[in-house]
């Protein structure tokens, strides 16, 4: 499957830009697309963040919206800033009409209602910030919300920060319910390190929302790799 069930721009920018996906993009991507919950344990540089983003990027870049669709979640603030930056090449690449915003506890307030006036189609902040806009009016925003990418898990789970962030996101699925019925379900694609650094039993805890009394389906990979020549993010 790899590249085929993306759209062709998805498919011309990825191949110019490298020679083909990784062992992590090639499990990745199939388990993505069946809609279950993903959590991806790879080395660093293996593509595991790309190969989230570039699977949203492709839905976002067949549809819009007025509302935000995709979010990454990152505990690590300065990860939020390289992110925006590493996105712009694919933007550029596939559709640079998708709107992108940070929303981080130093984002001016002029920023914050700019957002809530016009919310971007990816939104990427912090567990503290995410915490914030749901207890916000400018939870509104996130309610059209898909997919929730949560990058480095492994730096909050088993902390009181983690139990914080795994109750936001059980507030963002809850959040998708209306009147007439359940709203799509959020689906989160999770990377972390190596799970023998931290066990994917004690990630999983905090991944796969059971707020619709759904069995939680997680589709685990990992892969273990000592060497390897991937430049990937």
């Amino acid at each position: 499957m790899p590249l085929s069930a993306f759209s062709p721009d998805v498919r011309r920018w990825f191949l110019g830009a490298f020679e083909g996906p990784t062992p992590a993009q090639e499990q990745a991507w199939p388990a993505i697309a069946s809609g279950d919950h993903v959590l991806l344990s790879a080395p660093t540089g293996s593509g595991k963040t790309l190969a989230a983003f570039l699977w949203g990027i492709d839905r976002l870049s067949q549809s819009r919206s007025d509302r935000t669709r995709l979010v990454y979640v990152s505990p690590l603030k300065a990860l939020s800033y390289d992110i925006e930056r590493n996105l712009r090449a694919p933007l550029r690449g596939i559709d640079p009409d998708i709107r992108v915003a940070i929303r981080t506890g130093d984002t001016p307030q002029s920023e914050r209602a700019a957002m809530r006036r016009n919310p971007p189609d990816i939104l990427i902040t912090t567990p503290e910030s995410l915490y914030l806009i749901l207890t916000s009016q400018a939870r509104a925003m996130l309610t059209g919300v898909e997919a929730v990418i949560v990058d480095e898990i492994h730096a909050v789970a088993g902390t009181k920060r983690g139990a914080h962030l795994a109750l936001s996101l059980e507030r963002l699925d809850a959040l998708l319910d209306h009147p007439g019925g359940p709203g799509p379900a959020c689906t989160e694609w999770t990377s972390c390190r190596p799970w023998y650094i931290c066990p994917c039993a004690v990630i999983a805890s905090h991944v796969g929302s059971q707020s619709r009394n759904m069995e939680r389906r997680i589709a685990f990979i990992r892969l273990l790799i000592t060497q390897h020549r991937f430049r990937q993010w």
